[in-house]
């Protein structure tokens, strides 16, 4: 089933084939759905933190965050292709004919073209545009005027120009300041000096697609140490990619592999989940993770800065509850009152409910199975109220 050249693939990636037989096995059979119990509401899996609360958590982050070893990691590799797809369909199919032009005119929703091109400049990377085809002798305004769109956005999209065409997310212009333009990439740099340091030491941790580290390191010396001078802090920043052993193969409606023109077998990368092996590199006490795209302006990062210590802040005192319950499985004589005490904080505190009807031999093996649930790594999440909006 499989040629020679794939297998050396697979090696090279640090897959077996038995992992491909059995994606391919799931592609064909489908995958179980999850058997969900109940949903997470508030006071059942959801904690509210009340307001007189909110200093105390905040305090106990700020002060033990200057303990432990704090980073930020950021998923990075998203490309920005998939934010332009009406861009470029655009480009490649409008011709300037009459009839094309009335219907761009008219079509005035608030994603269609004509809006697009009507408030261009309002868009963060207008000035970098603008700039960028100055230097190649051509007056986006002049353009604009007649009506020269799909030749614009080929200095949008393509290398001609921005080549935001081939561009990540975490690397496009996104927040326009006084003196400044920021990318996603900027704003996590400027939001761990806030929130994810110790002493004067920011850590932060990318997660990056392999062709696109040079570009991100790139930047990073050229905004690093505006943001140092500005935030009187020093930032250590590291860069890993999505484990090639990770990513899986697609098949079409017969059941076949799909391979490339070359008969290469076509690799997609996994989703977020299989950026668990890049956290399980990091070697720190607490990880903050937050999507590249996930930013916002300075205007409105104090709330950030204050729920991501308050989610810090939380952990700090489960943790702490954690080990006390530890301690105390670790003693000869724990009692059977102690062990239904630390059974409560469990399903009270980490949203963990025992199995209906699970019993033990014996006070030995009950002790094993709360060991079991405490001793690994807290997870904090921040719940959002679900309003209608996307995502």
């Amino acid at each position: 089933m499989y040629t020679k050249e794939d297998l050396k693939e697979f090696k090279r990636r640090k897959i077996k084939p038995e992992q491909i037989d059995k994606q391919i096995e799931n592609f064909k059979k489908g995958f179980e759905f999850v058997n969900l119990v109940e949903p997470a509401t508030l006071n059942n899996g959801i904690k509210s933190v009340p307001t007189e609360e909110e200093n105390y958590l905040i305090d106990l982050y700020e002060k033990g965050s200057q303990k432990a070893d704090v980073i930020k990691m950021v998923p990075a590799s998203g490309s920005a292709t998939r934010m332009f797809k009406k861009l470029f369909t655009f480009m490649e199919t409008y011709k300037g004919e009459a009839e094309e032009f009335l219907k761009f005119v008219q079509d005035k929703s608030p994603d269609s073209m004509h809006e697009f091109f009507l408030h261009l400049n309002e868009f963060p990377f207008y000035t970098h545009l603008k700039n960028v085809m100055w230097n190649d002798e051509q007056d986006l305004q002049k353009m604009l005027d007649k009506r020269m769109f799909t030749n614009i956005l080929a200095y949008i999209l393509t290398e001609k120009g921005l080549n935001y065409g081939d561009t990540p997310k975490g690397l496009v212009d996104f927040h326009v300041y006084r003196d400044f333009v920021r990318t996603p990439f900027d704003e996590h740099l400027v939001e761990a000096a806030l929130y994810c340091k110790k002493g004067r030491e920011a850590h932060l941790h990318f997660t990056v697609s392999e062709e696109y580290v040079p570009r991100f390191k790139d930047r990073l010396a050229k905004v690093s140490k505006v943001f140092e001078k500005m935030f009187n802090v020093k930032y250590k920043v590291t860069f890993s990619i999505q484990k090639p052993s990770t990513d899986t193969v697609s098949i079409d409606e017969n059941g076949e592999l799909i391979r490339d023109e070359a008969g290469k077998i076509l690799f997609r990368p996994g989703g977020h989940g299989a950026l668990i092996y890049n956290v399980n590199d990091i070697k720190a006490d607490i990880i903050f993770i937050k999507n590249i795209d996930n930013v916002s302006p300075d205007r409105s990062k104090a709330d950030t800065v204050k729920y991501k210590k308050l989610l810090a802040g939380t952990l700090f005192e489960i943790q702490s509850k954690v080990f006390e319950h530890l301690d105390l499985l670790d003693k000869r004589g724990v009692t059977e009152a102690q062990l239904d005490e630390t059974e409560a904080f469990i399903e009270a505190n980490l949203g963990y409910k025992k199995a209906e009807g699970l019993q033990f031999k014996d006070k030995k093996g009950r002790v094993k199975y709360l060991r079991n649930i405490l001793d690994r790594p807290i997870r904090v999440c921040g719940m959002v109220k679900n309003e209608g909006e996307p995502g």
